[in-house]
């Protein structure tokens, strides 16, 4: 049954000023869906678990990202990253370490490997799950789409929570230039904050009949 389309995110607009959604544009999407978002300016969604088929034009891949992406290590619906390598065939292992020009000891390496992919890149958001930045594998996953049940009970301890990992990140975040804190770029030029790193999605109030879009930072 067809939805309401933009008759429904123009009545959003109207009321919230902005239009806060991702949309999660994965799987098979038709090209009416792709106008719906473009139209109104959302974010789409790229995965970097799905970018290593060996097509150069894999839309997950970073250097096909447009700048009004969040982009994705993994999400609830997958593993971990570090599990996924070790099921990764050996073909897409390979693509993996060609893209990063530089090869993999083991899987240990991935999750961080992804996670630095995915924050260098242009897009304007990135997500990596707990999971990854706490570089779990096995018995950490959260979901697995069409089994009814032992889904969403995986917990993280305090003792997970350990300063090593985020610390890590935080580095990360300061050298992409993803940091509230962040002043200056890895070469001393000054740049503006990542508090407004959100301004490189398009930020608009309803005008022109093309609807608002605006992700909170």
């Amino acid at each position: 049954m067809p939805g309401p389309g933009a008759t429904f995110f123009q009545a959003l607009g109207q009321e919230l000023r902005c239009l806060p959604f991702i949309a999660e544009d994965l799987g098979l999407i038709t090209d009416d869906v792709l106008l719906l978002r473009d139209q109104f300016r959302m974010p789409g969604s790229r995965i970097l678990q799905f970018a290593y088929d060996g097509h150069a034009d894999n839309p997950h891949l970073p250097h096909n990202f447009v700048t009004n992406t969040v982009a994705y290590t993994a999400t609830h619906d997958h593993p971990p990253t570090r599990e996924w390598y070790e099921q990764l065939p050996d073909s897409q292992r390979q693509n993996l370490c060609s893209y990063l020009k530089r090869g993999l000891a083991n899987s240990v390496e991935a999750a961080p490997a992804l996670i630095e992919l995915a924050w260098l890149s242009r897009a304007a958001l990135t997500i990596a799950p707990l999971q990854d930045i706490l570089n779990l594998g096995v018995g950490a996953r959260m979901n697995l789409p069409g089994r009814t049940d032992g889904n969403w009970r995986w917990r993280f301890t305090e003792q997970m929570v350990s300063a090593t990992p985020f610390e890590w990140l935080r580095d990360l975040t300061e050298r992409s230039i993803r940091c509230a804190s962040t002043t200056s770029n890895a070469f001393g030029q000054p740049t503006r904050k990542a508090a407004h790193v959100c301004e490189r999605i398009v930020h608009n109030r309803p005008n022109s009949g093309k609807g608002p879009s605006c992700v909170p930072s």
